[in-house]
């Protein structure tokens, strides 16, 4: 049985499951029964594959999240080794961990944790010569990155590809989260035209990657499932010093040398 995922969500060809297993009744029982959930989302995350660019604090707990709902497919992406700095907020890496690979690490916790899933951890940088490659048939992107160049490189590749991007970024005690769609709304390039001033380390506070990073698997999970309405065209702003949370609406830019004509 095939089934065709809406454009809207990545537009890839994937094998619809049959139904879900006993143990998987079992394991989703409280998401699915959730009102406008039920069975029928949890086989769409079950056939979905989502991308983890990056393993850091954003990636770590997006990625427990997606494995924990039942996301059938889960690739990570990160070329860096687990550094003793990291484990702050970086909540995959544990002290054992310093100086293995970032997606092996990860890869090993989350397979512990869902053994349901199928994960695969690729530990390679993304470049402009991989980067189509690297997120062929993904349903969604998930933005756990450190650098805007390279947020721009997948921004550029999902625009072109048409895959939603949950972009994520903090510092300190505050985060920013946005949902990209493509042809539907703004796309990075939009929200953040010039890139920020490059630094070799910047501060934050463990929580506030912890924040966002679920707020991004809760984006990719109402993406892949249709429930609720993404962020698209707005930002959401977290401010872990007053604890606020606030909603900038964001216009697609008609010149944006991204998205123009998509």
């Amino acid at each position: 049985m095939e089934y065709r995922m809406s454009p809207k969500l990545g537009g890839s060809r994937l094998k619809m499951p049959e139904k879900l297993t006993p143990e998987e009744l079992e394991r989703y029982n409280r998401q699915i029964l959730i009102d406008g959930f039920g069975e029928r989302a949890q086989l769409r995350l079950k056939r979905a594959h989502v991308i983890i660019a990056g393993l850091g604090g954003l990636g770590c707990p997006a990625s427990i999240y997606l494995a924990a709902a039942g996301v059938g497919h889960l690739t990570l992406l990160d070329n860096q080794e687990v550094e003793l700095s990291n484990l702050n907020r970086q909540i995959l890496h544990w002290r054992s961990d310093v100086g293995k690979p970032k997606a092996m690490s990860a890869l090993e916790k989350l397979q512990a944790i869902n053994p349901n899933v199928k994960i695969d951890g690729k530990v390679e940088a993304i470049s402009p010569e991989n980067i189509n490659g690297l997120l062929r048939k993904a349903d969604v992107v998930v933005d756990g990155m450190d650098n805007y160049p390279t947020r721009y490189l997948i921004n550029e590749a999902c625009v072109r590809n048409r895959i939603p991007f949950v972009h994520g970024a903090v510092e300190g005690l505050v985060g920013q989260l946005a949902t990209i769609l493509p042809g539907r709304g703004p796309c990075l390039r939009c929200i953040v035209p010039k890139e920020p001033p490059a630094r070799p380390f910047f501060p934050v506070l463990g929580v506030t990657p912890g924040t966002i990073g679920c707020l991004q698997a809760a984006e990719a999970i109402k993406i892949i499932t249709g429930m609720g309405k993404p962020l698209a065209g707005k930002m959401l702003l977290f401010n872990g010093e007053d604890m606020t949370f606030d909603i900038m609406e964001i216009r697609r830019d008609p010149n944006c040398p991204v998205c123009k004509g998509v």
